[in-house]
Order: C-alpha cells, then sequence, then structure tokens
C-alpha cells in the first residue's frame, strides 16, 4: 500500500493529499481503500500535500456596475456544460519578465475551456480567449459570461463579441473578488501546484509548463467535488 501510495503522489507531483489519494486508489483497486489508513500510511512515509497558505482576505461589498449588472450573485451552480462561463487574468513575474494568463471556466465542471498568454496584458489577450471559447459552440443560448469590472471586459469590442452571438453579460460588484472566486481559485491552485514549486528559466518555459498544467487540470487531476473524476472525465461521463 505504502508503495502504491508512492506512486500516486508522484505521479501528481505532491499535488494530491490523502483525500485525492484515496479516491485514486479506489478508482484502482477492486477492494475499497480507507482514508484513514491512507492518511496513516502518508503520515508514516512523511508525505503531504503541497498546498498554499490560506490567506485572509478583505471584502469590500462596493457596488454593482449599472450597465453590466451581477446576474451570477456567487451563484455558481451550472445544471449543464456552457450554462455559465467564468473569465479572468492573472499575472506572473519571473525574475522581473512578466507573463500574463487569460483564461476561461465551465462553471458546470470547472473545465478551462479556453486560454491565452501575452506578454502585456493587451485586449487581444481577452477578445482573443472569448473568441476560441464561443468558437466552440454552435449554440449559444442562455449562456451567461462572468468576469470581474477589469477595464478589458468594459471595452465596446468585447462586449459587442457577446452581443453578437445572444451571451449575457454578468460582472462582479466593484472590489469585491468573490463575486468571481471560482475562476481566482483555479489561478490559485495553479501558482500554489506549479508556479511556485517550478525552477524557471525563462518565460517561454514558464509558457509551456502553463500549457501542460492547464491539460492536465482538464484531464487528469480528479476532484473531489466532480465524484473523483477529472473535469473531461465528469462531462464526458454525463454527456454519455
Amino acid at each position: 500500500m505504502e508503495a502504491r501510495i508512492r506512486a500516486v503522489y508522484d505521479k501528481h507531483k505532491g499535488r494530491y493529499g490523502y483525500r485525492r489519494i484515496t479516491a485514486t486508489l479506489c478508482r484502482s483497486m477492486a477492494e475499497p481503500v480507507n482514508h484513514k489508513c491512507v492518511q496513516r500510511l502518508m503520515q508514516k512515509m512523511g508525505l503531504r500535500a503541497l498546498i498554499r497558505t490560506k490567506k485572509r482576505s478583505r471584502n469590500d461589498p462596493g457596488i454593482s456596475d449599472l450597465h453590466v449588472p451581477n446576474i451570477l450573485k456567487r451563484d455558481f451552480f451550472a445544471k449543464a456544460p456552457n450554462q455559465k462561463w467564468a473569465t479572468d487574468i492573472t499575472e506572473f513575474n519571473v525574475r522581473g519578465q512578466k507573463l500574463y494568463l487569460s483564461a476561461c471556466m465551465d462553471l458546470y465542471n470547472g473545465e478551462i475551456i479556453a486560454h491565452r498568454m501575452a506578454r502585456r496584458p493587451v485586449f487581444e489577450l481577452v477578445s482573443s480567449t472569448l473568441d476560441v471559447a464561443l468558437s466552440r459552440l454552435k449554440d449559444t443560448t442562455g449562456l451567461t459570461v462572468h468576469s470581474d469590472q477589469g477595464w478589458h471586459y468594459k471595452m465596446q469590442p468585447y462586449r459587442a463579441m457577446l452581443a453578437h452571438r445572444g451571451v449575457t453579460q454578468s460582472m462582479s460588484r466593484k472590489g469585491n473578488c468573490f463575486d468571481n472566486a471560482v475562476i481566482e481559485s483555479f489561478f490559485g491552485t495553479l501558482k500554489a501546484e506549479y508556479f511556485q514549486l517550478a525552477m524557471l528559466n525563462g518565460l517561454h518555459d514558464l509558457e509551456v509548463d502553463v500549457n501542460d498544467y492547464i491539460h492536465y487540470y482538464n484531464h487528469e487531476r480528479l476532484k473531489l467535488g466532480l465524484k473523483g473524476l477529472s473535469p473531461v472525465e465528469y462531462r464526458m461521463k454525463n454527456a454519455a
């Protein structure tokens, strides 16, 4: 059992705690595995998940944008794919050089359905992410896309892209990161499980590794909230 635990832990580069390792073992073994046993053995072996330190945040409720209301209202649950998307930008800094990642997430299963990277936070970074995401769909009826109040999402060309496809736009209240907490959590996981542990030579390595991590996150990294499946596995299983 210790060898099996070590194999799962090493495969996922220390990102899994005892709960995810237990779920993985239950998928591969005929007999169910007790999570307390896995936890005890991991403690004996000196293994623990490389998780980020939780930080306390101040909540400034602010007010809703008069032109783009907060339609989502922290209701991050979606009954089916392509009902609710969340999008945002995050910054990486490698020895003074910056890289910006724009990502769009389907709240149905937490899958990153589109992402783009650039050395500057230009409008094209956001518009191309949205364009890739929308190109996946023939019918966008009933779709809502949520973001914060960043200047990119207030640009008329961005809003026109949504309106052209009949997509409803939703924005967080001013200064309230909790209104877009799901994709903020993804960025935190990405930085905790990869960026903060990586030894990088430059931005090119970072771009390659971020692409690899997002593929891993979508296809391999199981989520306990998705019944121990990865986002893609969950979507495909329910579609079937």
